[in-house]
């Protein structure tokens, strides 16, 4: 099984994790791995925290001349802000600034204190922080390197940010291209500059907006997941992923939430045969009965505000329990484009893990030809 483990606070010397289960004789690009947190950290939007961290993992263990042990694969994120908060975040001595009271409302704050008994509920934020998901990015772009060679691939984009859509075609060649160099991840230029003037019209009113993202798995082989048990399923493990990120309040695959007002005949994918089994739609989102049917499996989020705002809202303070604005921390407006990087990452380690179930063996001659087997047999089918 392949499993992950994150630690650190936004705040704190480093973020950090550890990927088990990696068989060994793979190659992994660290440059890739990279890019992924640089994209991540890209977004209109964005506050200055991105000014000051430049992310760049550093592999600590499980590989050896770029190529996996199948041992545990462990990396570090260094928090270039840690040199302003070593005294306050210190592990064995801190000097108690900063100390947080006013809970925010929409943030853990207020149930973390409860749940833990913090009564600085800096101890909460530093963790829930949605500064933890650059370990999870990390993570992903190194597992999705393993299905590479069998040929799935993962892309993002944006929907949706507020009440502005992106509807150019994502079936256009140069689409994903375009939504790699949009400020906002969409693939239509003028909806693009939309959605950039209604953030800067949200972020002016001391507001923040939230939006819907998109991730795409091209070459995932039919059979994927099971039927057989519900923590076998591949749409719950994909669903659970991705409601494991911070913000997220939603999520559907394939058609989803729409599936609701059609009928049968609109909604279902009809089968054919044309040298191997088709769809010539695929609303289902490439996930049936739990399993992966071989179509593209697409899975959409819908991301809250962020919580923070620089128009704070009311609370109340943990100690006298007297009214109160809530505590400000640097944040953004805008953080979707962000989160697309983000759900890609999850839905790429969630799909690598269904991958490596399937075809599973200690080393990548094993996988191989395992699934070469299996792809065999089902031709014949």
């Amino acid at each position: 099984m392949l499993r992950y483990f994150t630690a650190g606070e936004t705040h704190g010397k480093c973020l950090t994790v550890i990927i088990d289960g990696v068989p060994a004789g793979f190659e992994i690009s660290l440059e890739r791995i990279n890019e992924e947190l640089a994209e991540r950290q890209k977004g209109y939007g964005r506050g200055g925290r991105m000014l000051i961290e430049k992310d760049k993992a550093e592999i600590l263990s499980g590989i050896r001349g770029g190529v996996t042990l199948g041992g545990p694969i462990a990396m570090r994120i260094e928090n270039r802000d840690w040199k302003n908060w070593e005294e306050i975040m210190g592990t064995e001595e801190s000097n108690g600034e900063k100390r947080v009271e006013f809970p925010r409302p929409g943030h853990a704050d207020l149930t973390g204190g409860m749940k833990y008994d913090h009564r600085d509920l800096r101890n909460v934020l530093e963790r829930a922080s949605a500064r933890e998901t650059a370990a999870r990015v990390a993570a992903g772009a190194l597992v999705r390197q393993l299905v590479q060679p069998f040929g799935i691939e993962f892309r993002s984009r944006v929907v949706s940010i507020g009440d502005i859509s992106d509807r150019a075609d994502v079936n256009a060649p140069d689409f994903y291209d375009r939504v790699r160099n949009s400020p906002v991840r969409f693939g239509d230029e003028k909806a693009a500059e939309a959605a950039m003037r209604y953030i800067d019209k949200v972020k002016a009113a001391g507001e923040s907006c939230g939006g819907v993202v998109e991730v795409t798995a091209y070459g995932v082989p039919a059979g994927l997941g099971s039927y057989v048990q519900y923590d076998r399923k591949l749409d719950a493990k994909l669903a659970f992923a991705a409601m494991s990120v911070q913000a997220i309040k939603g999520v559907e695959i394939g058609m989803g939430f729409e599936a609701a007002e059609l009928s049968g005949s609109k909604v279902h994918d009809e089968i054919f045969y044309k040298d191997g089994y088709v769809r010539d739609t695929n609303h289902a989102g490439g996930i049936e009965g739990g399993m992966s049917n071989g179509e593209p499996i697409i899975l959409r989020a819908a991301m809250k505000p962020i919580p923070t705002q620089y128009n704070p809202l009311r609370t109340v303070s943990i100690d006298d329990k007297r009214p109160h604005a809530a505590s400000v921390e640097r944040s953004d407006a805008c953080a979707v484009p962000a989160c697309a990087v983000v759900i890609e990452a999850v839905t790429a380690f969630e799909i690598v893990n269904a991958f490596l179930e399937k075809f599973g063996g200690d080393c990548l001659a094993d996988i191989e030809a395992s699934y070469k087997s299996y792809m065999n047999r089902i031709k014949e089918f």
